[in-house]
């Protein structure tokens, strides 16, 4: 082992003198180079960038992997396998192990049974939404948390390596301003000292040695102001890259939410299949009073989840037709129907509606009333109560309440 003496002992004389320096300006008691204000706010956006960047990602990752044990657990596995230049395999999602529990329940209970049948065709689509999710949880990884990580890991280190670098520049370059300064006070006191009592033989030597010292002070200030400035210069072009970053960031959040749009809708799809599965394989002889048609859920709660009354410019939906399956107002007597004992709904009004016959019940925006179906009844429509009127309701008028 190459052992240098001398360069252990320079290393630890400059180290010295720079904490010497940190902690005389700590105190106030010596002077500090600041840095221009170009490059001091490029610094605070850079900081700016960094924090925020980096609580996005935590965030993110979290969202994306809500257990704190399965996230350690997973990176930790990442780690291992890009260690050993190995593919990661494709972890299972919730909702695929959810699904499979429910076609495994449906062999023991019966495929042919309703409850196993039933539960052979949710298990499906469980698995659907977990294949949707495990594909949005891949494209969310490369396209929006690996730039984010790349930019944490990589520039940002890079940057904050050159600053703690401009940093001890700065620390030299002060220690030597305070050198030159000292050494001017002292040749100038011993000139006064010399003009007092002149002694030739005794002050031309020592004014030589504070000259000479002075000088040497002066040529390492020289150099030290030279080498700040070139630190300063890298330092700057690093952090003007920043706004290249947020560019890049900026399209990687697009990405993002293109991914989370098109994961939901996928969603949304597979739900509304499933339930005109779940429909058509019961029909009527399991009534549900929250059930909503395909129709009507598309104008309750559009792709954003919002309903059809917030939306500015919304206008009332048409009014739904009566199936010619459903019981007309002549055969279905609203005086003779009652609510039954579980099942009812509070709903939320969403637009004005004006009754068509003595079978329908008008309504007015905002007002809550109380829902419920009858077997056999259109499913576009409800039975609606309030105070002790009673009719015919139609389900795109209406926001269920749970």
């Amino acid at each position: 082992m190459d052992f240098n003496v001398k360069k252990l002992a320079s290393d630890a004389g400059v180290f010295f003198t720079r904490a010497v320096q940190f902690t005389e300006e700590k105190l106030g008691q010596a002077e500090k180079t600041e840095l221009d204000a170009h490059l001091e706010n490029l610094v605070a956006r850079g900081d700016c960038t960094k924090n925020w960047t980096e609580k996005i990602f935590r965030q993110t990752e979290v969202l994306l992997q809500p257990n704190p044990i399965d996230s350690t657990g997973a990176r930790i596995e990442e780690f291992f396998y890009e260690k050993l230049d190995k593919k990661i395999p494709l972890r299972t999602t919730n909702a695929e192990l959810l699904g499979q529990h429910m076609l495994d329940a449906a062999k023991d209970f019966g495929p042919g049974t309703p409850y196993g049948s039933t539960l052979t065709t949710v298990g499906e689509y469980q698995k659907k939404l977990g294949g949707a999710e495990r594909e949005f949880l891949q494209t969310s990884a490369i396209n929006f948390l690996t730039p984010l990580r790349n930019f944490l890991e990589g520039d940002w280190r890079t940057i904050s390596k050159e600053r703690r670098l401009l940093e001890n520049r700065r620390l030299d370059l002060d220690v030597c301003k305070a050198r030159v300064k000292k050494a001017k006070l002292q040749e100038a006191k011993a000139a006064c000292e010399g003009d007092a009592a002149p002694d030739f033989q005794e002050t031309r030597p020592r004014n030589y040695v504070l000259s000479a010292s002075a000088s040497a002070s002066e040529h390492e200030l020289r150099v030290a102001q030279t080498e700040f400035d070139r630190q300063a210069e890298v330092t700057r072009l690093l952090l003007e890259g920043i706004s290249s970053t947020h560019v890049n960031h900026l399209r990687c959040l697009h990405e993002f939410v293109e991914a989370q749009a098109a994961y939901y809708a996928q969603c949304h799809l597979y739900m509304q299949e499933l339930q005109k599965e779940l429909r058509s394989a019961n029909g009527d002889s399991v009534p549900n009073a929250f059930a909503v048609s395909p129709s009507s859920s598309g104008a309750l709660a559009g792709p954003s989840g919002l309903s059809s009354s917030s939306l500015p410019g919304a206008s009332p939906p048409p009014r739904p037709p009566v199936s010619p399956g459903g019981r007309e107002s002549g055969t279905l007597k609203i005086e003779e129907v009652q609510p039954p004992a579980t099942g009812t709904r509070k709903a939320k009004v969403l637009y004005d509606y004006d009754a068509a016959d003595t079978s329908e019940l008008s309504l007015l925006a905002d007002e809550l009333i109380t829902v419920y179906t009858v077997p056999g009844m259109d499913p576009d429509w409800l039975v609606g109560e309030r105070g002790n009127q009673k009719g015919k309701v139609p389900v795109t008028y209406l926001e269920l309440l749970s």
